[in-house]
Parts: C-alpha cells; structure tokens; sequence
C-alpha cells in the first residue's frame, strides 16, 4: 500500500514525539484521519464532541507538559470553532500545530460548499501558516511548522486539500522550474536555553543592590526557575508577588511571597506595588498597569525571553533578554543581601491577609460560600494535583483558596481570560499525567458551553474530577456591570436551573448535587476518592461578591451608584458582604 499524505503527516508527527492529537473528523479530513489509522499504534486520536474542546485540550496538553500541542479538525465550520482555543495558545505563548482539512484543488475558488480559505482566516492566530498544494511539500512543511510552534512558541497551522490527502506522497505531478530540490528537513529542534549578557546583569544587579525597598513580580516565564526565584528573593529581602498565570511559580505558604496581584490578587500585594521603590519583573509582561508601580515611583529590572517584551509596562531601566532561570542563576552572586524590613512588614501583612481568607471559608453559611467549597477542594486534594479552572468568578476563588503546595499545578487561560477551558485543559492533562490527580474547578456558564466534554472524560476512562461552583449566573459580568455602576442586567438566569449531577451519572460517571453546607466536604472527598470521572454540582452563594484585595475610593463610589440605580438582591448582598466583613473580625 502506497504511503498518502495522509499517512507521511502522521507518521513526521511521531517522529517529532507527539502521541496525542486532539480532534474531530469530518469529510474535509478524511484522509488525514486514515493516516492517523494506519499509525494507531503510535499515535492515538482523541476523539471530542466540539473543535473548540479540542483546541483548548492541546492548548492544555501544552501548558501541561511544555510539549507540542496537536488538534485536527475538519474544514470549513469545524476549523472555524477551532479558533477560540487556539486564540488561547497564543495569547498564552504555547505550542500549538492546528491541522484541518480544505476542499480538494479542482474546485477552490468556485464557492464550493464549506469553501472557507482557512489560510486566510488562520493569517492572524498562526505564526506559520500554509495550504499544502503539492504532495512533494511532504514531510519537509511539517518540520517547518512544529519549528515554529516551539520556537516562537505560538500556533502553527497546515491545512491539507481533500485531493491532496490521499495522493501518494512521492506523488510528482508537475515539472519544475525552480533551480531547487523538494524540501527535505530533519525532524529536529533544540531549544537553547538563552543566557543573559554578563553586562546586562551587571546593571541590573546595581539597580536592585542600590533600592531599599524592593519587590519582585513573577509569572508564567518563571515555573521552571522556583529555586531561583526564592533565591534571589531571599538575598535581596524582597516579597514575590505572583501572576495568576504564575501561581505555582513559588508556594503559597511560603513566607517570601505576598500572593497575587490585581482584582484577583491580595491587599499586600496591592500596597507592596503603591510602597516599592525597585521592581524586578521576572518571566511577565503583566498587563494591569493600574496595579503596578506608577512611572517614576520605582526602578524596574527586567527579565524575560523576548526583549520585545522589556520595558512594555513601565519604564524599565535594566532589561535583562534571557531564560529566567540561568539569568537568576547568574545574578545571584552580584546582588548584596539587603535590610529585610520591608519584607517583614509585608510578612505580618500576608499573615492578617491569610487569617481573613481563612475566615470566609464558613462551613456554616447558607447559601453556601463559594470560599468554602474551594477551600474543601484545596484541603482533600493531593500535593501534585492539577488545578484547572475557567474565567470569572471561580479564577477568585481558585486564586485566593487554591494554595500551591509541593508539586501542584494550575491552569487557566491567563490572557485571553475565555470561558470553557477548564474541562478541556483537565482532560489534556489527564492524558498527559494518567497518574496525577486533576481537577477542574469550573462555574456553571463554563461548564454548559462543553459539557459533553464530561462524556469525552468517560469515554476515554479519564479519572478527572469537575467541582462546578453553580452560582447559576454569569457571576464575574453580574460584579463587573455592579462596578461600573449600573444595576445588573440578563445575567442571571431565570427558570429551572440545570442539574449538572444528573448530567455526570447519565454519561456514566459519578455525580453529586451538593445545596447544603453540611454536605460539601463528604461530596468533595468522595469525588476525589472515586476511581473513575466524578462531578459535585454544588450551588453557591450567588451573591457573594469577588470583592478587589484592596477596594479602591472609585470602585465603592460605583457600587453604591449601582444600588441606588435599582440594583435587585441588594438585600441578600449586602447581608453577605456584611457576614464576610463580620467573619473577617471576629477571626
């Protein structure tokens, strides 16, 4: 049997190690998907009920594992839904290579059905980009666009036509003018690891010796490179603050960092930023510049991988191109140990910050609190488990209840902030870790837009574990609109709410619906302990609010405009704001 394109496609991808691809088939791939037939043994096909799900799993399987990404999808409307996860592996900086399929060569052009012109379409999101119009591009162009998904670390895009799919790959069809060979390349990539320049850290190592009250920002470019980062932050005796993206970067109990920064982030870390006179930004191009130091207030290093990203913030005076883990590693025998002061006040800060947090998770409040049920979630689960979690109000929760201890992990999509990835990431991730605990933390309006993913779950005896904090709105709008000073409009729904419960044990997993406090943590814990998929559907407080670490003059002016307005449940919110305010001083 003669190898198709088909066929040299699958088989390039595991020779560049990937054993996963993520998709869904349709007529416009089905001669991609006979080549991932006939290489069953070496690369499994991980069949899902929406594009978009499978798009967030490589994006997830990515972030996960560092690794390449693989989703497949057919043409036309299944490449289009692609795009809100690939979108998410952009904006997030992971490797992601989308294969789809077009219509066959003859008829392009003529408007024939599902007649999208993808690499068109694709020309923003993709770093690379091509139509395959020549079996004799063959393996070469795969090489090509896994390169530039690592390298650039983006999304990568082949889309194949019908026609072109089932030809034979040594298939010749035209004569050739060009004073070239057909491209042959390598299955080959090493990532250099990129060490900064000695002068570089010389002038950043002056900035920070030369501060008195200094502050370090870390995210997501800095995972690797913990050791280092409480290294350098213990010799200079300044706080770690942490992105959302970058909450494992350092644990959460640990005694050198004031947590998160922004709507989501801590009071400590609100104030730590408004009092800091040098700032040393590591793996982040944080975008919140109202959180940050304002311009003049404090002299910034930076360090990041891409030097465009220097100095993209605030005005940076020491930008530092290079891996964050050697750079830190390099800077450390050039900084002088400084007065740890201004660490200490922080560290009795984060300790009333704490006793506060840990006063809102109440077992005894009904409705229950969604504090409560995180923090049931954060105390039963295991040290290396994998947190995955959606945009809105659970990232809050997630952020402020989920501690970072030992190996955890946790996921979300950091600057595209779209709803649904939480299920999807969990079930990369389950793939990619089959031995680690996963749990995905999502709300209610994240979780409807790819429920059927559960049944993926099942289907592929995936052990995840969905805790879904049902506030039977869209919560994170409700406070946004609250905010801006209006009343909340259509965010709430009205009718019978869904038993997400019931949904979990149709597909054959096992599902709880939790409505009392008394009965979170049992349900928690035997999700956690069941061997297969488990689901707790447990409704929260709708009214709780998300509120800032720090409530700024303005945002309270609009919250009271927003009730004077006409905002409706006044009444059960300010009850909870009251009971959470009570909670706080009593503990």
């Amino acid at each position: 049997m003669k190898q198709i394109v088909g066929e040299s496609l699958a088989r390039r991808l595991v020779a560049w190690g990937v054993d996963t691809v993520f998709g869904l088939p349709g007529d416009g791939i089905n001669g991609l998907m006979e080549g991932f037939r006939r290489c069953q043994d070496e690369i499994r096909f991980v069949l899902v009920h929406h594009e978009e799900a499978a798009a967030f799993m490589a994006t997830g399987y990515a972030k996960a594992t560092g690794r390449l990404g693989v989703c497949a999808a057919t043409s036309g409307p299944g490449a289009i839904h692609l795009l809100n996860g690939l979108y998410d592996a952009k904006l997030d900086g992971v490797p992601v290579l989308a294969i789809t399929g077009m219509q066959e060569t003859s008829v392009l052009g003529t408007h024939y059905q599902q007649e999208v012109h993808l690499d068109r379409l694709y020309q923003d999101v993709a770093g690379y980009n091509l139509m395959i119009t020549n079996p004799q591009q063959m393996p070469a162009v795969v090489d090509l666009a896994v390169r530039n998904a690592l390298s650039k670390r983006t999304v990568a895009h082949l889309t194949f036509p019908n026609d072109i799919q089932v030809a034979p790959v040594d298939e010749d069809p035209y004569r050739h003018i060009a004073p070239a060979n057909s491209p042959a390349t390598a299955a080959v990539y090493r990532p250099r690891m990129l060490p900064a320049d000695p002068e570089d850290l010389r002038l950043a190592a002056d900035v920070l010796n030369a501060g008195s009250k200094p502050a370090m920002l870390v995210g997501v470019g800095a995972l690797h490179a913990r050791d280092e980062v409480l290294a350098v932050a213990d010799k200079l005796g300044a706080p770690i603050v942490k992105t959302l993206p970058g909450k494992a970067v350092v644990p959460d109990d640990h005694p050198l960092t004031t947590g998160g920064l922004g709507l989501l982030g801590t009071k400590p870390s609100e104030e730590l930023m408004e009092e800091c006179d040098t700032l040393l930004m590591v793996g982040t191009s944080f975008p919140y510049t109202k959180h940050l130091p304002k311009p003049g207030q404090a002299r910034v290093v930076q360090i990041d991988i891409d030097p465009t990203r220097a100095g993209l913030r605030l005005p940076t005076e020491a930008p530092v191109a290079a891996d964050a883990k050697l750079a830190l590693r390099d800077l450390l025998p050039l900084l002088r140990a400084g007065d740890r002061s201004f660490l200490q006040q922080y560290q009795s800060k984060m300790e009333r910050w704490r006793s506060d947090m840990a006063a809102l998770e109440d077992s005894r409040r009904d409705p229950i609190a969604p504090q409560y049920l995180m923090s049931c979630v954060d105390d039963f689960a295991a040290d290396d488990a994998i947190l995955t979690t959606d945009s809105g109000t659970i990232a809050t929760w997630a952020a402020r209840h989920w501690t970072i201890r030992g190996d955890r992990q946790f996921y979300l999509s950091g600057n595209l902030a779209t709803m649904a990835p939480g299920l999807p990431y969990a079930i990369a991730a389950q793939h990619a870790y089959p031995g680690r605990q996963v749990i995905a933390y999502v709300g209610d309006g994240g979780f409807a837009m790819l429920m059927a993913e559960f049944l993926t779950a099942v289907r592929h005896e995936l052990p995840i574990k969905v805790i879904v904090n049902n506030n039977n709105s869209f919560g994170q709008i409700l406070w946004e609109q609250i905010i801006l000073g209006y009343p909340e409009y259509r965010v709430r729904h009205e009718g019978p709410e869904g038993d997400f419960a019931a949904w979990a044990r149709a597909c054959g997993g096992h599902g709880t619906k939790v409505t009392r406090p008394s009965a979170v943590a049992q349900a928690v814990r035997d999700a956690l302990a069941h061997p297969g998929p488990a689901l707790v559907d447990c409704d929260v407080n709708p009214d709780e609010p998300p509120m800032p670490g720090k409530v700024a003059y303005d945002q309270a002016k609009h919250f009271t405009e927003a009730f004077l307005r006409g905002q409706p449940h006044k009444a059960a919110t300010l009850a909870t704001v009251a009971r959470d305010k009570i909670n706080q001083l009593v503990s």
